[in-house]
C-alpha cells in the first residue's frame, strides 16, 4: 500500500469508452490527452504515457502509483489498460490503483457542474449511466457528501428502459447512454440535470489521493467485467502480451540505476 503524499505523483489513464484519455499529476500540476480508445488505444496508449510523463518532468519509478479505470466497459480497451499498467508497474517497481470507470464518471459529473456553477453541487446525488453495447447501460448511484464519494449500491447492467433514478433533490445523471439511446432512457426525474460526461484520466487524478491505500502489486491489475465473456479472441490475447511486455521493458529501461 502506498500513503498520500502531499504533493501526488500520478499516471492514469482509462481505455474504457471510445475515447482514450491519459494524464500525470505532479501536485497540482496535470498534463491530459485524449484520443480515441478501446482497441485503438493498444497501440498509442504507451507512447502517450511516456510523452505526458517526459512533458511533467516525471519519471515512472518517482510515481506513487499506477492509475487505471479498471471497469465495467469496452473488453478490448480493459485488457489493455490492464495490461499496460502491469507492464509499467512490473518495470518500474510502482503499485497499481485500480478505479472503477463509474465512479470516475461520476467525479467528472461532479467536476463539470462544479465548474459551471450548478447550484447544490457540494452536496449531491449521481447517476453514472454508460453504454454497455448491444442493447444494454452499465448504471450505478453515487452520492457525494462532505467531499466523499459513497456508491448507492452494486453496478449494474440492464436494457436502457429498465433504468430507474431514486427520488433526490440534486441528483446528475452522468454519461454516455442518452446520446446512444434516446428513446429508450426512462425520464429523468425532475430537478435532475444531465451530463454528457465520460471517465477520464482527470478525474482518475482527483480520486487517487483519497484511494491510495488500496494501492495494490501489479499482478492484482485486473479488470471489473459486469457483463461475462466467456473468451479473448487470439489476437485480443495477443495484444494484450505484447503490451505488457513492452510496457515493462521500457518501464525498466527507464529506470534509474542503483
Amino acid at each position: 500500500m502506498t500513503a498520500a503524499t502531499s504533493e501526488p505523483r500520478l499516471l492514469a489513464f482509462d481505455t474504457s469508452t471510445d475515447q482514450m484519455s491519459v494524464g500525470v499529476r505532479h501536485g497540482e500540476r496535470y498534463w491530459l490527452h485524449s484520443g480515441p480508445g478501446a482497441a485503438q488505444s493498444s497501440s498509442t496508449l504507451i507512447p502517450t504515457v511516456l510523452d505526458l510523463l517526459a512533458q511533467a518532468g516525471l519519471s515512472l519509478h518517482a510515481l506513487d502509483a499506477i492509475v487505471f479505470g479498471r471497469g465495467p466497459g469496452s473488453f478490448t480497451g480493459l485488457r489493455s489498460a490492464c495490461a499496460v499498467a502491469q507492464g509499467l508497474a512490473y518495470g518500474s517497481g510502482r503499485p497499481v490503483l485500480p478505479i472503477d470507470t463509474l465512479l470516475a464518471l461520476a467525479e467528472e459529473a461532479r467536476f463539470e457542474a462544479m465548474s459551471g456553477g450548478v447550484a447544490g453541487a457540494q452536496s449531491l446525488q449521481v447517476s453514472a449511466v454508460l453504454d454497455a453495447r448491444m442493447d444494454e447501460v452499465y448504471l450505478q448511484h453515487f452520492a457525494w457528501t462532505d467531499g466523499q464519494w459513497q456508491a448507492l449500491g452494486a453496478c449494474q447492467l440492464c436494457a436502457p428502459e429498465a433504468v430507474g433514478f431514486p427520488a433526490a433533490a440534486n441528483r446528475l445523471v452522468a454519461g454516455n447512454a442518452l446520446a446512444v439511446y434516446p428513446q429508450g432512457l426512462a425520464e429523468l426525474p425532475a430537478g435532475s440535470r444531465w451530463i454528457a460526461a465520460l471517465p477520464t484520466a482527470a478525474a482518475l487524478l482527483r480520486l487517487a489521493p483519497g484511494l491510495l491505500q488500496q494501492a495494490v502489486p501489479p499482478a492484482q491489475a485486473l479488470p471489473l467485467y459486469v457483463r461475462d465473456k466467456v473468451a479473448q479472441t487470439t489476437e485480443e490475447r495477443s495484444a494484450a502480451k505484447v503490451a505488457k511486455a513492452e510496457a515493462a521493458e521500457l518501464a525498466a529501461h527507464h529506470r534509474p540505476a542503483p
